[in-house]
């Protein structure tokens, strides 16, 4: 079942084209990687997947909802089933963790308090931050930062994950526990994933599909071992500059092996 699919999607922000004919499709259970330069509209691309932009022509369908043609009352309940790691967490600085991982429980829910708790120190457990609930944002790393934000995106059990450059910031140690952290839950919880990342080829490891946007427009969405030898020349280049021309995947490794 396809859980997102976009439909010749364009989009323009005065004499500016930043999307030209966008296709894209993603099934349920699956993670998407979106990869591509810098000022490509990666951003603005997974801006159309939340419905925070419309469309200026095509189509976005999310969950069943084509978000372009959707009310503000339609548009929120679709976003029910969504979770959002932010690049800089967007945590609430005023609140303490366990108040900012409630925060989605208490606006969107019945549960009663004994509930949210529970519910809370299940999360926090999960993202191996047990002792950090009376903490404030200042006082937590930047690998704790993004820990938190991603228990708070995942507090309603969303059906669809959008994570916008999870890593920005990090070091290689910490952008491998956020990584570990992203599997453990996914197959935990079984969400689908959408990853706008620049870390390659690390983040392919956790990819189905990659997905490159270059020249206003997805050129492929191919798996991992696929896209890294296909022959459209700008998936070429751009693998030969963020990976290196002798990069191979793991998967290509023990098949060769």
């Amino acid at each position: 079942m396809k859980i997102i699919e976009l439909e010749g999607v364009c989009k323009s922000f005065g004499k500016q084209e930043v999307l030209k004919d966008v296709n894209l499709s993603l099934e349920e259970g699956n993670t998407l990687v979106i990869v591509g330069a810098s000022g490509q509209g990666k951003s603005v691309l997974l801006k159309h997947m939340l419905g925070l932009h419309r469309p200026d022509s095509g189509k976005v369908r999310v969950l069943g909802h084509e978000l372009g043609k959707a009310s503000e009352r339609e548009l929120k309940e679709v976003r029910k089933h969504f979770g959002v790691l932010f690049q800089n967490a967007a945590l609430l600085d005023s609140l303490n963790v366990f108040d900012n991982v409630a925060l989605p429980l208490r606006q969107r829910t019945s549960l009663s308090s004994k509930r949210i708790a529970e519910r809370v120190h299940e999360l926090l457990e999960m993202m191996d931050l047990p002792e950090a609930h009376d903490k404030f944002p200042a006082q937590l790393s930047g690998g704790m930062r993004k820990r938190v934000g991603l228990a708070r995106a995942l507090s309603l059990d969303p059906q669809l994950v959008f994570f916008d450059e999870p890593t920005t910031g990090l070091d290689v140690h910490k952008s491998n526990e956020i990584y570990r952290l992203f599997h453990k839950t996914r197959e935990k919880l079984g969400y689908t994933g959408v990853i706008v990342s620049h870390d390659v080829p690390k983040i392919f490891k956790l990819a189905d599909e990659v997905a490159l946007l270059a020249e206003r427009t997805i050129q492929v969405s191919l798996p991992p071992e696929k896209f890294q030898i296909s022959e459209n020349p700008l998936v070429s280049s751009f693998v030969n500059t963020t990976m290196g021309p002798v990069y191979i995947s793991e998967n290509e490794e023990s098949r060769i092996s």
